[in-house]
């Protein structure tokens, strides 16, 4: 490691650098000096060169009851001892990771913005751990037996955990970007990987590592409350120490939702590295239910083998186990999506305890190790399936009812407002494509629909013309006539999951706008997309505004979202991706561009209920008028 660095201008740099961030925090990474053998000797919980780890406490020696004194003083002891623990790991995050990632990006081999929304602000907080709250505890612990306190450290530096907040924000973003260039850039993988698996890095990923200040801060809040129920209320540090402790709980209540979340996460990445780094379940929409062994009869005999479930809220994963040095390891033989499972008690002589599962893609029967054991799983698999239907039945539970663009008893009564012939690509009614020879565009006079000629041959007369007859199409006409009534339903019946107007779902859409699209390599085109109110996790891409069958529908639930500028993409790029699908748009500004990723954020985790409707005044895209919607 490069460690031996100028100290007078570290000390600069990392002194602006806190300072500033108690207005703003900061994003230039920085470094400081550091021995390669304290540090990996904390790191591994093991004695280093001085003191003792917190790992092994000293045998209490003296068999009399402690003094009051003396649990301060291990209080204030062990508040230093983890704080030289927890800046080791901040000196692994930004003086190893983050400055070999940021070496090679500067060369250009991946995006330097990509290192800096990884690591963010954790430049600065090394520095004011390392350079000033760290060397003020250990000389205050030098000077105990004069100055027996350190509420007058804690109310100097507290302020400073502010910039935690930024951390804690940015860190799903950061796990997303940390996901996203593992599996774009060979070279960053690689860099990773080969430090994770040095000794100094104690066996544990830089996502496990990365997860450290988000639980130091509750940490420092358990501490302060152990310090303040053992220090007496006329010790000349004590309003000092109280103040201390508001200013920390308020911070540790973001790091606190934060931790739930880190949790499940820290256990999906074990998970990931059980299953050898194959299995893309890293993401906040999945969480685990259940896991354990069971055993998997044959459907041909009588034969029963080993296997271990990992059931969570949107799949259920089969492994076999294999061979490895390191920990347990598994291969997925299996995977079933919930939506569809079904799991039913069975009966067989020969096995007890057993149970069936069946999907989609297969059917398996299980067998338990005990009753209980079997109750347990088929409670875990039957509330997860109502959960996940609950939650999906927003976009699962279509209305039966077909809605109408234009009100029937206005029909005939007063002009329609014309579709524009560029706003369609398709028959409105019959979906077959135009073209300039055999199939041209005509309006139905009732409806204002562009229409083929085989769907417009049809007349009658319109009450808002003089009774004038005119050329409608056969849907307004069987209304406007009350003949071939049975045409609509008929009609109706035989469409397809694509075959859903725009503009229906335009007119009550949570969002809805242009924008450049492109699959694959495919070229990129102007389309129309639609989140529909009724299918929220669904997208939609239309060629035009006005037609009646989709290009493509895309399930949202489960992708990533990427929006890292790459540099053949046009401005305002983003990414819908899953496994080897990817689907690319790119708005026309990148307030748009932000818009429809609030949305589709939300859209890729399930959670329904957290998408909000746009202002009844807010317009989707901005222009010219023709490309403006209303989402209702």
């Amino acid at each position: 490691m490069n460690g031996e660095e100028t100290t007078a201008e570290k000390n600069t740099d990392s002194a602006a650098c806190v300072s500033a961030s108690l207005l703003k925090s900061a994003q230039a990474p920085e470094r400081e000096e550091g021995s390669w053998v304290s540090w990996s000797a904390t790191l591994q919980g093991c004695p280093g060169s001085e003191g003792t780890p917190v790992c092994e406490p000293q045998p209490d020696v003296n068999l009399k009851e402690e003094t009051n004194e003396q649990k301060l003083y291990q209080v204030a002891n062990e508040l230093l001892e983890t704080e030289r623990a927890y800046v080791t790991r901040l000196y692994l995050l930004d003086q190893v990771f983050c400055a070999k990632l940021m070496m090679e990006a500067m060369k250009g081999v991946f995006p330097v913005d990509a290192v800096k929304g990884i690591f963010c602000n954790v430049a600065c907080i090394y520095a004011f751990h390392s350079q000033f709250l760290l060397p003020d505890l250990e000389a205050r612990m030098k000077q105990w037996d004069s100055q027996p306190w350190i509420g007058d450290i804690l109310e100097q530096h507290v302020p400073f955990l502010r910039m935690y907040a930024e951390y804690v924000k940015n860190f799903d973003n950061a796990m997303e970007l940390l996901k996203q260039w593992s599996q774009r850039s060979a070279q960053f993988r690689a860099i990773i990987q080969d430090i994770q698996r040095q000794k100094v890095c104690g066996n544990l990923t830089l996502q496990h590592h990365m997860l450290e200040p988000v639980q130091r801060v509750p940490r420092y809040e358990l501490l302060l409350k152990d310090y303040l129920k053992r220090l007496p209320a006329h010790a000349p540090d004590r309003n000092q120490s109280e103040k201390s402790l508001q200013i920390i709980s308020m911070a540790a209540v973001h790091s606190n939702s934060s931790i739930r979340k880190m949790e499940t996460l820290k256990k999906l990445l074990e998970i990931h590295e059980m299953l050898g780094g194959e299995e893309d379940i890293v993401n906040a929409s999945n969480e685990l239910i259940r896991e354990g062994q069971i055993l998997k009869l044959a459907s041909r005999n009588t034969s029963a083998s080993e296997r271990y479930l990992l059931l969570f809220n949107n799949r259920l994963l089969v492994c076999v186990p294999k061979f490895s040095l390191v920990g347990q390891r598994f291969t997925v033989r299996n995977r079933m999506g919930i939506e569809g499972i079904k799991v039913v008690e069975t009966l067989n002589d020969a096995y007890p305890h057993t149970f069936q599962v069946s999907g989609k893609e297969r059917t398996l029967e299980l067998q338990a190790s005990s009753e209980e054991d079997k109750l347990d799983w088929v409670k875990a698999f039957q509330q997860t399936i109502d959960i996940f239907q609950k939650k999906n039945e927003t976009f699962k539970c279509a209305s039966k009812e077909v809605e109408e663009e234009v009100s029937t008893e206005e029909l005939g009564r007063r002009a329609p407002r014309w579709i524009r012939d560029n706003e369609v690509t398709m028959c409105m009614k019959c979906r077959e494509p135009f073209n300039a020879l055999t199939r041209r565009r005509h309006h139905c006079r009732a409806c204002g629909y562009v229409v083929c000629w085989k769907c417009s041959d049809y007349r009658t007369a319109l009450e808002y013309d003089g009774n004038k007859v005119s050329k409608v199409c056969k849907d307004c006409y069987s209304i406007l006539t009350g003949r071939a009534a049975h045409e609509e339903s008929s009609e109706s019946k035989k469409r397809g999951i694509l075959e859903i107007e725009a503009a229906q779902f335009s007119g009550s859409s949570i969002m809805c706008g242009f924008l450049l699209y492109s699959e694959k390599t495919r070229p990129w085109q102007r389309v129309w997309c639609v989140i529909p109110q009724k299918e929220a996790l669904v997208l939609y891409v239309y060629a035009a505004p006005q037609d009646v069958k989709a290009q493509a529908s895309i399930p949202m639930l489960g992708y990533s979202v990427d929006a890292t500028p790459r540099p053949l993409d046009p401005p305002c790029c983003f990414r819908l991706c899953q496994s080897k699908s990817i689907h690319s748009f790119a708005a026309e500004s990148e307030e748009l561009k932000q818009r429809w990723l609030e949305v589709i954020r939300v859209a890729v985790t399930g959670d329904v209920a957290s998408i909000t409707l746009p202002d009844s005044g807010d317009l989707v895209n901005g222009g010219h008028d023709s490309d403006k919607t209303l989402c209702k």
